[in-house]
């Protein structure tokens, strides 16, 4: 998962997506992990916003990091899902030409349609809500080619 500082929406993709994971017995079968393209806020934890938001949603992110996306990334995952365009443009002009790894828009590749994920950080506590269902509606269509093995 794949924003700009990784203290809002990849860290709670991070997080409902391995929920969701577990939940459908699944976790053993995708290892899932959050950056940010940016580096302004490696090294610490979620938005408290975002914190906020996930918890109401029985979703604990409060022991996540920010680190930024690294070379590495694109060999150590299959799949890398961005929040927006810009983030996907970003990440796919820092992908090695010899990686093998898809670097696609979060809501496009989970079948939702080429939207982007709004960055709430500028926003209010319903703008982080608004990103949680979006990224929940993709967790759970994720969850399902997981189960199917398409990817």
């Amino acid at each position: 998962m794949v924003c700009l500082g990784n203290i809002c929406r990849s860290p709670t993709a991070e997080g409902v997506l391995r929920v969701q994971l577990e939940q459908a017995g699944l976790s053993a079968q995708a290892r899932v992990d959050s950056v940010g393209t940016g580096d302004s806020h490696v090294g610490q934890p979620p938005d408290s916003r975002a914190i906020a938001c996930a918890n109401k949603h029985g979703v604990d992110i409060s022991m996540l990091r920010a680190r930024r996306l690294t070379l590495e990334d694109f060999d150590a995952f299959d799949v890398l899902l961005c929040a927006d365009r810009t983030i996907l443009h970003d990440a796919r002009i820092r992908k090695p030409r010899t990686s093998h790894a898809q670097v696609e828009l979060l809501l496009d590749w989970a079948g939702l349609g080429k939207k982007d994920v709004p960055d709430p950080y500028y926003g209010s506590a319903r703008d982080f809500e608004h990103a949680y269902k979006l990224i929940d509606n993709a967790a759970a269509e994720i969850v399902e080619r997981v189960r199917q093995r398409r990817f």
